[in-house]
């Protein structure tokens, strides 16, 4: 199987190592990035299999950074990570087409069981 390669954009540091740490176990590649205007960078210059975003960062946010790469025709698959209880997210992310809303604090079976079912990979 050849090796995916999932973004993980969150501005809390331990937070973000945490979800790398957990991906790079199950032999992901991952990127970091500390906010959604790193990520466009990032997505810009690499080949992403997969972005895992944090809802709530400054300058611009989860789903304002969904936003904009779906209007540049980008169809990554998204999950995103947050620890807002608001019944509005799930609403906004099934709009933006997002693949799945994972609660913090992040579980690893959780995030590694999302991932394989969103990038289709058998275990």
């Amino acid at each position: 199987m050849e090796q995916k390669t999932i973004l993980v954009v969150e501005d809390n540091d331990f937070v973000r190592m945490q979800i790398c740490r957990f991906l790079d176990d199950e032999g992901f590649e991952t990127l970091e990035s500390i906010d959604g205007q790193k990520a466009l960078e990032v997505i810009s210059n690499e080949n992403v299999d997969m972005i895992v975003v944090d809802v709530r960062m400054e300058p611009i946010n989860g789903f304002d950074f969904v936003r904009i790469i779906r209007g540049h025709g980008d169809k990554t698959p998204v999950l995103v990570v947050t620890g807002d209880e608001n019944a509005d997210i799930l609403s906004e992310a099934s709009k933006l087409g997002i693949m799945a809303v994972l609660k913090k604090p992040v579980q690893k079976d959780r995030l590694i069981k999302s991932v394989l079912r969103i990038l289709h990979v058998g275990k």
